[in-house]
């Protein structure tokens, strides 16, 4: 029965890393990507305010900042191209 609840405690700790994990935006190589500053550049472009600029472990530019309005972003762009993989408002 123990063998059991640890088995199931640590397939819900799987579960809940799993849930929290953020998307995979390539498999490309780095020297394929746009520069940090590239990306930051288009980010302002688009009327964003960058808090904070991260390369997360599945290979996406990550912002938390404000948009336009100054309404709170998480967003996950794509390093390739820039396009936005996730978005959360609020």
């Amino acid at each position: 029965m123990r063998s059991l609840n640890a088995l199931l405690a640590v397939a819900g700790l799987t579960l809940s890393a799993v849930a929290f994990a953020g998307p995979q935006c390539t498999d490309m190589p780095k020297s394929d990507w746009m520069s940090e500053e590239a990306m930051k550049q288009k980010i302002a472009e688009q009327g964003y305010t960058v808090d904070k600029f991260k390369t997360t472990d599945g290979n996406c530019y990550e912002i938390y900042g404000k948009d336009q309005d100054g309404k709170k972003v998480e967003i996950y762009f794509s390093p390739i191209d820039g396009s936005v993989v996730k978005e959360k408002r609020g």
